[in-house]
């Protein structure tokens, strides 16, 4: 480990090695590894209280049993980063459901470039996979209620890696008994079905589309994400990045897209996307809670963003209900989470 720059860093590393966080190593400002483009500060020069770290630290070490990594952001440096053994920086962690944020993000690129719009129907791209009966509610359904998960489902659909029906097939065939757009019910399902979506309009899956466009410029190396039976991209979970990957992210739609001087997503997107939607009890999806902290996914994985803060905290754990418990405590501090 490199010489510490302050004193503040060196206690909180102290207390980080020390026998009940054994498994606990912390990267500071100035030290060599594995850094992306985001500069490093140390908490003080950005603002931020050295001990209140420590005790978020000690806090989420008590608390949550399956932390994988944790990193501080503050006017785009980072300022504080650690991972749990054996995790490391270069450790590529499983998103779940903040997969979504990036397949909405593809959404948003596809119609930047004319390939579609939000009142599109879905039975629009794929009349051979409708049902041989298509309710009224069906023949509603557009891109804009699969992304707010407004699709008029009552339950999810079931899907798995083993399925023979083809996954759109069977998203389409499910009962449809609310309007789209009138019931919010979480829908991983749906989030596939715009993956789906952006690789009809487009020729490429998401994770083919989005390389050039998002994960190239941003510096995110070698993405995983596997693709479904059919070969479409899962969309709704699946993508592994590492810590400060989904930090980078977080920090893109803080800057209403921008990075290193190019619009890599269109502002009125960035807007559209993280503003309230539609009513819901979970604070998921894309949308602004009372606030103002702009959140994007959910489950155990999340990425929130305070702008008038300019803060970020990047949460990595792989435990569903604990994880989301600091999802919460990220939105009551003026802090950017992601995680998985």
């Amino acid at each position: 480990m490199n010489s510490l720059p302050s004193l503040p860093f060196r206690n909180l590393l102290r207390f980080l090695f020390k026998p009940a966080l054994a498994g606990v190593w912390l990267l500071a400002a100035g030290t060599a590894g594995a850094q992306g483009p985001l500069p490093r500060s140390t908490p003080e020069a950005q603002g931020v209280s050295s001990a209140g770290v420590r005790a978020y630290l000690e806090a989420a070490d008590r608390g949550v049993k399956s932390m994988h990594s944790f990193m501080l952001i503050r006017h785009g440096h980072v300022v504080a980063e650690a991972w749990w053994k054996p995790q490391t920086p270069e450790t590529a962690h499983q998103l779940w459901s903040l997969s979504k944020s990036f397949t909405s993000t593809a959404v948003g690129l596809a119609m930047a470039d004319g390939k579609l719009k939000l009142e599109d129907p879905v039975l629009k791209f794929f009349p051979e996979e409708a049902p041989a009966e298509v309710s009224d509610h069906l023949r509603a359904m557009t891109v804009r209620d699969l992304l707010t998960m407004t699709c008029g489902h009552e339950t999810e659909v079931k899907l798995s890696l083993t399925d023979t029906v083809p996954w759109v097939r069977a998203f389409l065939a499910h009962p449809v008994p609310h309007a789209p757009g009138t019931h919010f019910q979480y829908n991983t399902p749906g989030t596939h079905m715009l993956s789906a979506i952006v690789r009809k309009v487009t020729g490429e899956t998401v994770l083919d589309y989005l390389q050039p466009r998002l994960f190239a410029p941003l510096g995110i190396d070698h993405p995983e994400w596997p693709p479904s039976p059919q070969g479409n991209t899962i969309g709704g979970w699946g993508l592994k990045v590492r810590t400060e990957d989904i930090a980078k992210f977080g920090q893109l739609y803080l800057q209403k897209g921008q990075w290193q001087g190019k619009s890599l997503i269109p502002a009125p997107w960035v807007e559209q996307a993280s503003a309230r939607q539609v009513p819901n009890a979970a604070g998921r999806k894309t949308l602004t809670n009372p606030t103002g902290r702009r959140v994007m996914g959910s489950n155990s994985g999340a990425a929130a963003t305070a702008p008038t803060a300019g803060m970020g905290r990047t949460d990595n754990s792989a435990s569903y209900c604990r994880s989301r418990m600091w999802w919460w405590r990220s939105l009551r501090t003026p802090a950017t989470c992601s995680g998985n």
